[in-house]
C-alpha cells in the first residue's frame, strides 16, 4: 500500500481521484488544492505518490512540479489532467512527471498506470547496478 497525497483544484474531482486509488489499495493520506501553503502541509505527510493536477501548461503550473521535485525528491509524481498533449508529456516530464492520469478517471487505467509505472521504475533500479558492473568487467 503506497502513500498517496492528491493535489487539485477541483474538490470533486480529489474525492473521485481518492475513492479510485482506495479501491485500488493505495493510502490517501491527504488532498488539498494546488496553492503553494498546501505543499508544505502535503510534504509533511511524507507521500509516495503525488497526483497533481497543474492546469492548463504555465510557468506558475512548471513551477509546483518543480516545488514538488523539491519538496519530494523520491516521490512519484503523477499529471491529472483531461488536456494531454504532447507538448504537456515533454515539458512536465523535464519536471519529474512520472506518469499521466487522465480525466474523468477510469478505475482500471488509473490504476494499472500506476502499477506499470512503479514496475518500470523497478525495472530501471535493477539495471543500473548491472551496467555499472558490465562497465567495471570491460
Amino acid at each position: 500500500m503506497l502513500r498517496v497525497v492528491i493535489m487539485d483544484s477541483s474538490a470533486v474531482a480529489r474525492n473521485l481521484l481518492g475513492s479510485v486509488l482506495t479501491s485500488g489499495g493505495h493510502e490517501v493520506v491527504g488532498d488539498s488544492n494546488t496553492g503553494a501553503a498546501n505543499l508544505a502541509r502535503m510534504v509533511k505527510l511524507r507521500p509516495q505518490i503525488v497526483c497533481v493536477d497543474i492546469g492548463e501548461l504555465s510557468e506558475e503550473g512548471l513551477a509546483l512540479l518543480d516545488a514538488i521535485r523539491s519538496a519530494l525528491p523520491k516521490a512519484l509524481v503523477f499529471l491529472v489532467s483531461s488536456k494531454i498533449d504532447a507538448e504537456t508529456i515533454q515539458a512536465t516530464q523535464q519536471k519529474g512527471v512520472q506518469g499521466f492520469i487522465v480525466k474523468p478517471f477510469n478505475t482500471v487505467a488509473v490504476l494499472a498506470t500506476i502499477r506499470n509505472t512503479i514496475l518500470k521504475i523497478a525495472k530501471q533500479q535493477q539495471a543500473k547496478p548491472a551496467d555499472g558492473d558490465a562497465q567495471a568487467s570491460a
